[in-house]
């Protein structure tokens, strides 16, 4: 029976987990005041003390905005903290599961995104993402791997998702960008795949895979299947990326090809809207 570490346990996808932990593991749940993964001693001292066999690295600096101003914290969430977790993890032989993102290339692409695909970010966030990415596997732990994946949501946290349901019932019209496309991802199917897929993991060298929903929509889309799927009845009209300037660009384009994890693993990768569908359903089943 492993004992599996989960930092970032109180955001979506560490939250996601955590609701589908079985008693076949030992989880230890860890937010930044339970064990701070920017200080290597805390996290060797915490390994020890609790024999961690795998992690599970869902903390990350995610405010894409934010991170323009924020850049040294950025960088020490999303860069050094993954080369202790990394350099533990070779030292006391531990697998470990690494979140990453689209973010990582710069958004161009006019056919999905494959894992050797030339990277490029367009700001903060996605730059010490993927220097968390490179120190990874520089470090190259046996038995780690990374997962990129693309426009998360739950029902936990914030997130799109929520906050449209909010401002649908505030509003009678919402405009929302449409020239951004991608694939969203529901943070419990993305935890499923991380729990069904760990036992499997054996590899020498750290290898990267894709994980989104299936399909490909817009933010306008997306907005749209929320009331739809939500009953709210608010108009949406589509506006361009240049009427809503945010610090942080952008990619236009994120959309993961995801065959190389289904191949590995033999999983299969539900579409986004009937996702969706669930993610609402378990949203309105929490309000009651």
């Amino acid at each position: 029976m492993p004992n599996i570490l989960v930092t970032g346990s109180n955001g979506q996808l560490g939250s996601e987990i955590r609701a589908l932990a079985s008693e076949e593991n030992i989880f230890y749940f860890t937010d930044s005041n339970a064990l701070d993964i920017t200080d290597r001693n805390a996290i060797e001292c915490f390994c020890e003390e609790n024999a961690i066999d795998i992690i599970l690295n869902c903390a990350a600096y995610t405010d894409v905005d934010e991170a323009e101003k924020e850049m040294k914290n950025a960088d020490r969430v999303n860069h050094l903290a993954v080369k202790y977790l990394a350099e533990i993890a070779r030292m006391r032989k531990m697998k470990l599961v690494h979140i990453s993102t689209d973010y990582v290339f710069d958004g161009t692409n006019c056919k999905p995104y494959v894992e050797e695909d030339t990277t490029g970010p367009n700001g903060v966030y996605g730059s010490t993402k993927l220097l968390g990415e490179e120190v990874l596997k520089m470090v190259n732990p046996h038995n780690a791997i990374i997962i990129r994946t693309s426009w998360v949501y739950s029902s936990f946290g914030n997130n799109f998702v929520k906050t449209m349901l909010r401002l649908g019932t505030e509003r009678e019209e919402l405009g929302v960008i449409f020239d951004q496309v991608g694939t969203p991802t529901y943070a419990g199917d993305l935890a499923k795949t991380i729990l069904q897929i760990v036992p499997k993991i054996e590899n020498e060298n750290v290898e990267v895979y894709h994980f989104s929903n299936e399909g490909v929509c817009s933010w306008f889309d997306l907005a749209k299947a929320i009331f739809e799927l939500g009953n709210v009845k608010c108009e949406v009209s589509p506006i361009e990326t240049k009427a809503y300037p945010t610090p942080a660009k952008r990619p236009y384009y994120s959309v993961l090809n995801k065959t190389k994890i289904k191949t590995a693993f033999g999983i299969s990768i539900p579409y986004w809207k009937e996702s969706l569908g669930e993610c609402l359903k378990k949203i309105q089943k929490e309000k009651e």
